[in-house]
């Protein structure tokens, strides 16, 4: 079985109602918002599906440019042809997410191709079920939000955001009680300060989290080292790195307690279980990051939690455009916080190409709103100290 042709398909999705930071701004998918499948074609018909992120317009060229070097190749030497690209891409430097977002979505379609090949589900090739389904968790901008994702069935609730974050993370727990499982996601823009990102920490460590989400910038490693040191909470982070070599020192330090690699752009399923062996031996959770990425991304994710020991949960946009349900079949039924796969082989889902067709890709960048000191936000930092520090604090 041969690759035969490599195909991108490119779509701008719209934005989700909501999202854990649309309590004090407009969050960058309201703008921005692109999904990239890919579909590669065996010479025996077989067709496999894949999804890339990273930046979705600039993957899509990767994909086509990588094509010149796989079309002919074995389609079921999955890792060599791994090796392959990341080889192919060395030219260019690091190139991160982008050049790991379109390995990501070609190296998915081959597990996808090989799986259905053999005409099993693909977690069987994963080393089997470990669990018949895999718990998710939704955001919540509000208590009122959070309340009906409880009523639905879900049992655990994300809050984010660096303005207000505190009392709105405190009126959250008041609402869905003790038994739900909470999570706080302070990522930027802009980034916090080390100081500041300790200080709203402590302050939510009555909360009892399940982790505490991307307090400081990936690329400050002091500042994760003093949040560390000084926040009593579980620490998770990483959806946006691309290699292996990123956690490094995050493993080396102890700094995380939970991985949360992108299911669209960290260099597919491939690179995503050699992560989860290196996380197990830290004793380290996985929790994939999935919240701006489109369907096939989520499908591949449970695939590789229902195989993997040391799986967390799954990061879902519920409730999501409602265009979503439209971009593919499925074998994925989401029910009272639990994802469910059926038996089909492969990943289980087909491409609706007229639909993703309709809705060509627009725009692929954009800028969030609310996140700076009032007055600031035309100055876009990437990092910014807290003002008016004394209200970073719960209201009384």
């Amino acid at each position: 079985m041969k690759i035969a042709d490599i195909r991108c398909h490119l779509m701008q999705a719209g934005a989700p109602p909501q999202t854990g930071w649309t309590a004090t701004g407009k969050s960058v998918l309201s703008v921005s918002r692109n999904w990239l499948f890919v579909t590669i074609t065996a010479d025996n018909g077989l067709v496999g599906v894949g999804e890339g992120s990273g930046w979705p317009r600039v993957v899509s060229a990767a994909i086509e440019d990588l094509a010149k070097v796989l079309i002919g190749e074995p389609a079921g030497q999955i890792e060599r042809l791994w090796q392959r690209m990341r080889v192919a891409l060395m030219a260019h430097g690091q190139t991160g997410v982008v050049g790991m977002g379109a390995v990501n979505a070609i190296d998915m379609a081959l597990w996808d191709l090989k799986a259905k090949s053999l005409g099993v589900p693909l977690y069987e090739l994963l080393g089997g079920s470990t669990r018949a389904s895999v718990p998710y968790y939704v955001h919540a901008s509000s208590p009122e939000a959070a309340k009906a994702a409880v009523a639905a069935g879900v049992k655990g609730i994300k809050v984010g955001g660096v303005t207000g974050v505190v009392e709105r993370a405190f009126a959250v727990r008041e609402a869905v009680g003790p038994e739900i499982d909470m999570m706080c996601d302070l990522h930027g823009p802009p980034w916090l300060s080390p100081a500041d990102a300790v200080a709203i920490g402590r302050e939510l460590e009555p909360l009892k989290l399940l982790f505490l989400e991307e307090p400081v910038a990936p690329d400050d490693l002091r500042g994760w080292r003093l949040v560390r040191d000084k926040v009593a909470l579980p620490l998770a982070g990483g959806e946006r790195f691309g290699l292996l070599q990123d956690f490094l020192p995050f493993f080396e330090d102890r700094l995380l307690d939970f991985v949360q690699p992108d299911s669209g752009r960290f260099g597919g399923i491939t690179q995503m279980k050699k992560l989860a062996g290196m996380a197990e031996a830290h004793s380290i959770g996985f929790a994939p990051h999935s919240g701006s990425l489109g369907p096939v991304a989520e499908v591949a994710a449970v695939h590789l939690l229902k195989a993997l020991p040391n799986a967390l949960l799954l990061e879902r946009m519920q409730p999501d455009w409602e265009g979503r349900e439209r971009v593919l079949e499925s074998g994925l039924t989401a029910q009272d916080g639990q994802l469910t796969l059926d038996a089909s082989a492969g990943l289980g889902v087909r491409l609706n190409s007229a639909f993703i067709a309709e809705h060509p890709s627009q725009q692929n960048v954009g800028l969030a709103s609310g996140g700076w000191n009032p007055g600031t936000e035309n100055e876009n930092v990437y990092v910014q100290a807290r003002r008016a520090r004394a209200t970073l604090g719960r209201k009384t």
